[in-house]
């Protein structure tokens, strides 16, 4: 079964897909021969299903559902909504593309339809992502993720594996994150934030739709264990927010070979470098330090 999705104007479904490093951890995975996004959902009900997304058409996205055929009218609404969650495709990018086009070095942003930033259907596995990025290689990442989706989700077709949920995760000891997620000292963390979510001592998914002002969402973010400057201020990207640049290692190395020469400098330059964008200044900071990804179809 298929299903259409309505884009945005100029929207760019490849640079969506490859906006940052979601689309290579499960249950993202990138089919480059069709040049399709593969992704494993949960529905309501208990349900799950394994869908494949691509952009036939300028204007719309083709969902294709996996037996999809036993779904009806509300799973099937249910999985355009999640679609149109993960690529933000509900989201106003009018303002931000105006002010790249005032800016001669990112006015190939809004020419290749670049800004939007791929996120998971829920807050939570942005953020127990976004934990596992913490500190550590993008391939120790990548082995903390897969591990989580095979020995704590649900296998809904061959090696295809759902993101675990809060409440999954809450029932194992910390001993077993360390052991067999590999997650290290972060296990702790995954653990508190998954049983407080568990226990519904707070709501992570209403923060797509929070009111709250930028500095007091980051705040919010920054109150659960594990998340620091660097996390918080990428969650924030995920979240709609651009207020904070989210800096790690590798932004600092590209940061320093495109406008230093190479030559290491302080965060605090980094931050007055981009302070001219504004409420974009995130986003701006992000499409700068990967700029070289554009310019491949597949960058990883």
């Amino acid at each position: 079964m298929k299903l259409l999705v309505d884009v945005p104007s100029g929207f760019n479904f490849l640079r969506t897909v490859y906006s940052h490093g979601w689309c290579s951890l499960p249950p993202f995975h990138v089919e480059k021969a069709s040049s399709q996004l593969q992704r494993v959902i949960e529905l309501s009900g208990g349900k799950s299903a394994v869908i494949r997304i691509c952009q036939p058409a300028r204007t719309r996205l083709a969902v294709e559902v996996a037996g999809g055929s036993a779904l009806g009218a509300a799973k099937r609404r249910e999985i355009v909504s999640q679609v149109r969650s993960c690529f933000r495709l509900d989201e106003d990018y009018s303002e931000f593309y105006r002010a790249a086009k005032s800016y001669p070095a990112f006015r190939w942003v809004p020419k290749i339809g670049a800004g939007r930033l791929l996120r998971a259907p829920t807050v939570f596995e942005d953020v127990v992502k976004m934990i596992c990025t913490t500190n550590c290689s993008w391939a120790l990442t990548e082995v903390m993720v897969v591990n989580l989706c095979k020995k704590l989700g649900v296998e809904v077709d061959e090696g295809k594996f759902t993101f675990p949920r809060p409440e999954t995760i809450a029932e194992n000891t910390e001993k077993f994150l360390r052991k067999e997620i590999r997650a290290g000292y972060r296990a702790p963390y995954l653990l508190e934030l998954s049983r407080r979510l568990a226990r519904n001592d707070f709501d992570a998914e209403s923060w797509r739709h929070s009111d709250l002002p930028t500095n007091e969402l980051y705040d919010l973010v920054r109150s659960v264990k594990g998340i620091g400057p660097y996390a918080a201020g990428n969650i924030l990207k995920l979240l709609g927010r651009y207020d904070y640049l989210g800096i790690d290692s590798w932004c600092r190395k590209q940061f320093f070979e495109i406008h230093k020469n190479g030559r290491r400098t302080s965060d605090r330059v980094i931050e007055n470098f981009y302070e001219r964008y504004g409420e974009w200044k995130g986003l701006f900071f992000w499409m700068d330090v990967t700029k070289d990804w554009y310019a491949r179809e597949f960058p990883f």
